[in-house]
């Protein structure tokens, strides 16, 4: 977001202002993205034409426009502003914000009043239910800007009487055209195009991001008299922290999308690349831990049972030793992971369950196979007739029937050729043949009865 500073980057006290707030947006033509909600004919600009204001929550990752669009709401509506901080804030601002509300209704010059809370979703519920009465009878109109979902995070109560707006993160376009403006002011001075490509995938997204690091930039410009920042100067000057914490590069969900790929695909060295860019960019190892449980389950699974204990070993190590010598038992898991034999059968069989059970019917439970904890339910014939399978040869009751009466024998889980499933695969053959004879040779009875 962002717009042309009406002055230099000093303020009128001669203070330094924070480029963020100088080149913030002073209408709603100046502002860069959200065309989704701010476009014409969408519902955020429909809002804004309207001339009446209404409660709503702002929902996005940090630094899209969030505190901006509620300036310009307040401006639209030649409304008194009013800022709160969640994370700084209480009750005793919510009550001056209240009074200052009043006095500005009741005074001479009557005046609406936007109360804007920031971070709303770090207010308890008492406090988020402090406004309801204020925003019901008309006294303010209440703005909330979060980065959590507040479908969880902001009381149902407030939720139902404000609407929801999602922002997105700028797009690589939106932030180029910040750098552009930033540049046409002489805030920073030139960039190489690769140079502005690095710094906008480091931003992701977030405008505010991007201004902070262009004015660092700046002023290290400045002090070593450059003409031009180039790609291997910025490297210099942010390169660890780009390193570390780039998303535009090494998005969070594509790295462990990655990572998760190269152990399904049985890379050892691929897996552990990926794993140890993942800790090097700063994701949390138990964050890790659980996705190499998830990993053992699903695309493992039976082949090699031992793949879910370690999985679940390495965690424990972890949070026994913590950072970084726990560290070194998960990369053995992600290192045993690759090379485990694979099987994704058993979570192909859980989704055909799951599928199955959600098209069929609510059968009843065979009598052989139910509970008589009670006399009454042995009466009503409640486990009769069923076979003990240790009783049986082998263990096993051949013959008999586990699914529910006039169900279709089904075949959920078909065990793959690789590690123990080749004899789990074998023995259920086994078994199944066992099955048919005794059907076959009950079949044959009836034939000739």
């Amino acid at each position: 977001m962002t717009r042309k500073p009406a002055d230099p980057v000093a303020s009128p006290l001669g203070l330094h202002q924070p480029l963020a707030e100088v080149l913030r947006p002073r209408t709603l033509a100046e502002v860069v993205g959200q065309q989704h909600v701010l476009g014409p004919g969408m519902p955020l600009r429909l809002a804004f034409e309207s001339g009446r204001p209404h409660s709503c929550i702002l929902w996005g990752p940090p630094g899209v426009g969030k505190t901006t669009i509620a300036r310009l709401m307040a401006d639209a509506f030649d409304a008194q502003f009013i800022s709160i901080s969640a994370v700084l804030g209480g009750v005793k601002d919510i009550r001056d914000a209240v009074e200052r509300a009043q006095a500005a209704r009741d005074g001479l010059m009557q005046q609406r009043t936007l109360v804007f809370v920031d971070e709303v979703h770090r207010f308890n519920k008492s406090q988020q239910d402090a406004f309801l009465p204020h925003v019901e009878s008309g006294l303010f109109t209440f703005i909330g800007a979060t980065t959590e979902n507040p479908s969880f995070e902001v009381n149902s109560a407030l939720l139902s009487r404000a609407a929801v707006y999602v922002l997105q993160p700028l797009s690589a376009d939106d932030l180029k055209q910040i750098v552009a403006l930033a540049q046409s002011h002489q805030a920073v001075p030139a960039m190489e195009s690769i140079a502005i490509d690095r710094l906008v995938a480091y931003a992701d997204g977030d405008a505010r991001k991007l201004l902070n690091t262009l004015e660092t930039l700046a002023m290290a410009a400045t002090q070593e008299k450059l003409q031009e920042i180039t790609d291997a100067w910025l490297l210099k000057v942010l390169g660890e922290r780009m390193r570390r914490y780039d998303k535009g590069g090494e998005q969070f969900y594509d790295t462990i999308s990655a990572l998760h790929k190269s152990v399904r695909g049985s890379d050892p060295d691929a897996a552990l690349y990926w794993f140890v860019r993942m800790l090097d960019g700063g994701a949390d190892p138990r964050y890790l831990a659980r996705r190499m449980i998830r990993m053992a389950s699903e695309d493992i699974g039976l082949a090699d049972p031992r793949a879910l204990r370690l999985a679940l070993d390495a965690a424990d190590v972890y949070e026994r030793l913590g950072s970084p010598e726990g560290e070194l038992a998960l990369a053995e898991c992600v290192v045993y992971l690759a090379v485990a034999p694979k099987s994704n059968a058993v979570y192909k069989a859980f989704g055909a369950a799951r599928a199955f059970v959600k098209q069929d019917t609510t059968r009843p439970v065979p009598l052989h196979l139910r509970n008589a904890p009670t006399r009454l339910m042995k009466q009503l014939d409640y486990g009769k007739g069923y076979r003990y399978a240790h009783d049986e040869e082998g263990a096993f009751a051949a013959g008999e029937r586990y699914l529910p009466d006039g169900m279709a024998a089904q075949q959920f889980y078909q065990p793959v050729p690789r590690g123990l499933e080749i004899k789990i695969g074998e023995k259920l053959t086994e078994l199944r043949r066992s099955n048919r004879a005794v059907d076959d040779g009950q079949a044959a009875k009836e034939d000739g009865a």
